[in-house]
């Protein structure tokens, strides 16, 4: 973590290997239920020399390749790079490192990737650029050429009044605008660094993209420090924050368009410190009948960390409600800090980057980690099954912060921020295979 942003987030368990700190270092598709006898498998571990530490998940093209970012590495992926790993056919999988970060064009990406129609990829770089202190972020396009390679294009350097330290998705609306946001920058005082911004590029003329800041964070309980954003169908947005709100644990917030371009925002909840979940680190996703699902860091009725849904009232207010507590015991995971997914039947699945009942858990990293799925039942409760738990010699990953994605055949597929077989302590892509 940036050591601007160590003050701004005291409660975050922190994302440590050795190795990394020594090198400087959504898709929703829908599948059918995964079954019990559900098994994990490696597809790529990192080694360092092609990058290491991916704190997002990856993405499917058409051909069925996956992408992804990863933060840091060794040799020339100290900065981080973008990758892909292509099917073979026969099960296995090869890496292909499309672009390595340089700082000057952007360092250590910590979000995700996302697609356009005709094939190019979009991210950011929580540091680096061009402006501020050393780079403040950037904002990256990615498109494939004729020879198998593909070029680099910086659309946005962050200055620190216009946004810092970007880190997680981009989404496109319907007419190719980008929307992000940064965790802080802005102009408010009330962060040591601005409480962050929700941001819109537009391509402009001659290739050029054109930044507006559509919400400044930070002016009274409207929230700090934002994560991830979503549309609705008539436009408007939804996203979280980690902090602020009316008891400083974080809020859900919908920013509205305006005739007169600007955006008008509206905290649908503020998480307290009790069991209703506190510290969200994750984007939102819909539900078929309108209603939020989403995690939280901290908070529930252990404080491990809780799934979330909020239902619209008629009065326009919005009503939190816990679907799963993560237990006392961590064998059912603790943290959880990716985007949860629907299955095609409303079962959700998500990570938690700690916990899990896999043999030396505590000692390896603080980490190992699970992957859960929780399944409605009659009465409006969820039951919560694990998936998978991360084994505590890391030979399968340890530390799954990101979300989840589905194949047509209903394997779920993500990454792990460390671990990995032989002298793999970069992380790994795996796949869970129902």
């Amino acid at each position: 973590m940036n050591p601007k942003l160590v003050a701004e987030f005291p409660m975050q368990p922190t994302k440590i290997t050795a190795t990394i700190v020594a090198a400087l270092a959504v898709v929703l598709m829908s599948a059918p239920n995964l079954s019990a006898a559900d098994k994990e498998r490696v597809l790529h571990t990192f080694k360092g020399t092609d990058g290491g530490a991916p704190d997002a998940g990856v993405i499917f093209d058409d051909a069925g390749n996956l992408y992804g970012t990863v933060q840091g590495g060794s040799g020339n992926h100290l900065f981080g790079a973008v990758f892909e790993l292509l099917p073979d056919g026969n099960g296995k999988w090869t890496e292909k490192v499309l672009h390595t970060f340089n700082g000057k064009d952007g360092w250590q990406p910590i979000g995700g990737l996302i697609r356009d129609t005709t094939g190019n990829l979009y991210g950011t770089t929580s540091l680096g650029g061009t402006r501020g202190d050393g780079g403040d972020g950037t904002v990256f396009e990615l498109t494939p050429a004729a020879n198998g390679k593909w070029t680099e294009k910086v659309l946005h350097n962050f200055g620190g009044a216009d946004g810092y330290y970007p880190m997680t998705n981009l989404i496109f609306d319907t007419t190719g605008n980008l929307y992000g946001t940064t965790q802080t920058g802005g102009t408010s005082t009330a962060c040591p660094n601005g409480c962050g911004v929700v941001f819109e590029l537009s391509p402009a003329a001659h290739g050029h993209w054109t930044e507006k800041v559509l919400h400044d964070f930070g002016k009274g309980e409207d929230g700090r420090n934002p994560y991830g954003l979503i549309f609705d169908a008539t436009g408007n947005l939804y996203g979280t924050t980690y902090f602020g709100g009316a008891k400083n644990s974080g809020t859900v917030f919908e920013l509205l368009p305006g005739n007169n371009g600007k955006w008008t925002e509206k905290v649908l909840h503020s998480f307290g410190l009790g069991t209703d979940g506190s510290n969200p680190q994750a984007s939102l996703i819909f539900g078929a009948s309108g209603n939020l699902y989403g995690t939280t860091l901290n908070g529930g009725i252990h404080g491990y960390g809780a799934v979330i849904e909020l239902m619209p009232q008629t009065n326009g207010q919005w009503t939190d409600k816990v679907l799963h507590s993560f237990n006392n015991d961590g064998k059912d995971g603790r943290y959880p800090q990716g985007v949860l997914i629907f299955d095609g039947t409303g079962n959700l699945y998500g990570t938690t980057p700690y916990g899990g009942s896999g043999t030396g858990c505590t000692a390896q990293f603080g980490l190992c980690g699970t992957v859960f799925e929780l399944m409605p039942e009659a009465n409006g409760k969820w039951t919560e099954k694990v998936l998978h738990s991360f084994v505590g010699n890391g030979s399968d990953g340890v530390g799954p912060y990101a979300g989840l994605i589905f194949d047509p055949a209903g394997n779920l597929y993500s990454t792990t921020f460390a671990g990995g077989a032989g002298l793999g302590l970069y992380g790994t892509v795996f796949e869970i295979i129902p």
